[in-house]
């Protein structure tokens, strides 16, 4: 069905004009809205982001104040590294005696015994030399201590002289040997 407009011309046209400025307000208002939305969301990813640079602000003010201390934490390190290195290339250097004594007292079968003992200290591929003397049962005794010796790699060149080995029991025997590193 069809209708029939039976206005004037000039009702028509309030009309027309009537519905095309109700369209521009609604378009308008749409606009208006989008824009208003549009302004609070860019306030708001402002608002973010300012919040953001005063927490980075603040975490660097803080790194700023950590720094020295951190610096000056990682300097006493350093010196603290220096000081166990060197005291450890220190004991290092040195000989340990009582480990020397211990070797000594363990390669020595029963029966034995040692009376003197004298520790030199040497310069170059061998830190020490060691010169013992002592008493054996016998010989079989004075050839398990020589064995025994020989045995500990701490002990090199280990050199028992010929007249330890001339009486076949009451020994009186001596022995040098060097200390190995």
């Amino acid at each position: 069905m069809s209708t029939i407009n039976l206005l004037p011309p000039k009702e028509k046209d309030l009309l027309v004009q009537e519905e095309r400025w109700k369209l521009t307000l609604i378009l308008g208002f749409i606009l208006l809205a989008f824009f208003i939305s549009l302004v609070l969301i860019l306030f708001s990813v402002k608002t973010y982001i300012s919040g953001q640079v005063e927490a980075q602000k603040i975490l660097l003010s803080q790194k700023e104040l950590e720094s020295p201390q951190i610096e000056e934490l990682a300097e006493k390190i350093k010196e603290s590294n220096l000081v166990f290195s060197n005291l450890n290339s220190f004991y290092q250097q040195n000989l340990d005696i009582t480990e020397i004594l211990e070797k000594i007292s363990q390669a020595l079968p029963s029966g034995s015994y040692i009376h003197g003992f004298d520790l030199s200290l040497l310069e170059g591929e061998y830190p020490a030399q060691v010169a013992l003397t002592g008493f054996s049962p016998n010989r079989e005794t004075l050839l398990e201590f020589k064995k025994n010796l020989e045995a500990e790699k701490l002990f090199q060149e280990i050199y028992f002289p010929p007249q330890n080995w001339v009486r076949p029991t009451d020994i009186i025997f001596s022995v040098n040997f060097k200390i190995s590193k």
